[in-house]
């Protein structure tokens, strides 16, 4: 019950190590893994495998086969560049035919129907985003119980409802480099809030758990405000950031974004405000719709991985689950130009540690 009166007003407030552990802040509640305040790097121990088994799939081993990707939605910046990792990765194997079909809003029950109706017309494999892990969940069970081989990139679904998840970076290691990024900007004093996507998206959700228990660790005098979600709507997320400045005022020191649409309409906002250089924006971004704001001074740093290795690797994943080169029990895979990929949690592909873009090496990149 008091989840759902969180859910339903949206707005949590807390402050460093003062906050009572039941407060929700947009977390999953899970268990958390808060990294070494030193930069120290974890020890990555192996797990039995706990994803799904797909069900009297045919032998296609080095035979031709098509997948759709699914992602959470179409339209944005961040989903194209995966999809451009897909098509790519499907040129790359030569026996791959991939097309990238999804909602135009991030609804999930528009991406269930989706994956129903090709469930239903028949592929060899899924990969997808999920908009919401448990309400996918049964359409990609029955995926499963067909035949149709199941990989997750990005947002996860339930571990039993997919075969393999590529996770585009460990989340203790996302929210260490967030919160130390936003620390370094406002002080150990400093007051920040966050803009996330929805408050069921499953990755965003166990970053900001991470990023929780990273801030009581490492940060305990540093005053998280409020989480607020933004259906990663453009217009949504800049109305969000608004709201923020204007209701906190002066004590508001920072925002961060939690997805590469929030983070440039935040910094928009605080340039519209005329609030550079007073309110400092960090989050999850791509270079390209950072450049104005970092080049241009009013935006330190924001972090993010290769969205297009994302969608590469997790069709990489895919075929060597059908030819049966991935297994469970396995501690790594081939993933063609990306090499090797670890394989931690399980059944969690790891494509590898977040970058921080900055005036230096921004415009190296070009996504």
């Amino acid at each position: 019950m008091k989840k759902l009166l969180c859910l339903t007003t949206g707005l949590v407030l807390m402050a460093g190590t003062a906050y009572a552990e039941d407060v929700w802040t947009g977390g999953d509640g899970l268990p958390t893994s808060p990294l070494a305040c030193d930069g120290s790097p974890a020890t990555l121990t192996a797990s039995p495998y706990n994803g799904a088994t797909v069900q009297n799939a045919p032998d296609l081993k080095g035979k031709q086969i098509s997948i759709v990707d699914v992602p959470k939605l179409i339209g944005i910046g961040y989903f194209t560049a995966t999809a451009k990792g897909v098509a790519d990765a499907a040129k790359d194997l030569g026996n791959v035919d991939a097309k990238t079909d999804g909602p135009t809003k991030a609804n999930i029950d528009d991406q269930i129907t989706l994956i129903d109706n090709y469930v239903t017309s028949g592929v060899n494999g899924i990969v997808f985003a999920a908009n919401d892990p448990e309400a996918i969940a049964p359409v990609l069970k029955k995926a499963l119980s067909k035949g149709i081989h199941v990989v997750g990139y990005d947002s996860d679904s339930t571990p039993d409802a997919r075969e393999w998840f590529v996770n585009q970076a460990s989340f203790n290691g996302v929210a260490k480099a967030l919160i130390d990024n936003i620390a370094s900007q406002i002080g150990e004093d400093g007051a920040f809030a966050i803009v996330t996507s929805t408050f069921t998206t499953p990755v965003q959700a166990r970053w900001i758990s991470e990023m929780s228990a990273y801030t009581a660790k490492c940060h305990p005098k540093m005053k998280w405000l409020e989480t607020v979600e933004a259906q990663e709507d453009n217009i949504l997320s800049f109305n969000q950031a608004n709201t923020l400045m204007n209701k906190y005022g002066d004590e508001l020191k920072g925002i961060i974004g939690m997805t590469t649409v929030a983070t440039p309409a935040a910094s928009e906002a605080v340039k519209q405000a005329n609030m550079c250089g007073k309110i400092a924006v960090t989050g999850l971004a791509l270079p390209n719709a950072m450049k104005p704001y970092i080049n241009g001074g009013c935006i330190n740093g924001v972090v993010l991985w290769n969205p297009s290795d994302l969608g590469y690797a997790a069709t990489e994943v895919l075929r060597a689950a059908v030819d049966g080169t991935l297994k469970p029990g396995d501690t790594s895979v081939k993933a063609g130009k990306l090499g090797d990929l670890k394989i931690v949690d399980g059944s969690v592909v790891l494509l590898g540690d977040p970058v921080t873009f900055t005036k230096e090496n921004i415009n190296n990149f070009d996504f």
